[in-house]
């Protein structure tokens, strides 16, 4: 199965030293199943990269040097970056934003892929699953 992670999952599963002690039992078996692909948004891959640059975090797990190793290290475990292009726009633009009290742009653009490919999502953000009214297959992770 084909999964979209969320900029979360990412981070935990990827960047942090103990970052797998924030996913639950399901989402690692969801993780460790190699017959399993997973994909990111390119707008997670931009909160990633300011976070980084901003300095509002830091990755005591990787040792990077630069943000531009963040995009390998990506890509060195094979997580495909999925570019935001029209067809997310246009799920994007149907999206009802009014059913969340989420307000992060960021967010409904990942919810808006994840509905126009057509791939489950797993978050750690339990308002992701008002969404699934839209057509989001969401998969929770319970920390």
């Amino acid at each position: 199965m084909i999964y979209y992670l969320d900029t979360n999952i990412l981070i935990y599963s990827l960047f942090e030293k103990d970052g797998k002690d924030n996913l639950s039992s399901d989402v690692m078996s969801i993780l460790e199943d190699y017959s399993n692909l997973f994909r990111i948004s390119s707008a997670s891959v931009k909160e990633i990269l300011y976070l980084y640059k901003s300095g509002n975090i830091v990755f005591k797990k990787s040792g990077l040097k630069n943000a531009l190793e963040i995009i390998e290290e990506i890509k060195g475990v094979n997580i495909e970056i999925i570019p935001f292009n029209e067809k997310h726009l246009r799920t994007y633009a149907n999206l009802d934003i009014r059913l969340s009290e989420n307000k992060d742009p960021n967010d409904h653009i990942i919810i808006a892929q994840a509905i126009s490919d057509r791939m489950p999502l797993i978050s750690s953000d339990r308002d992701f699953k008002n969404y699934t009214s839209q057509g989001l297959e969401f998969v929770f992770n319970k920390r």
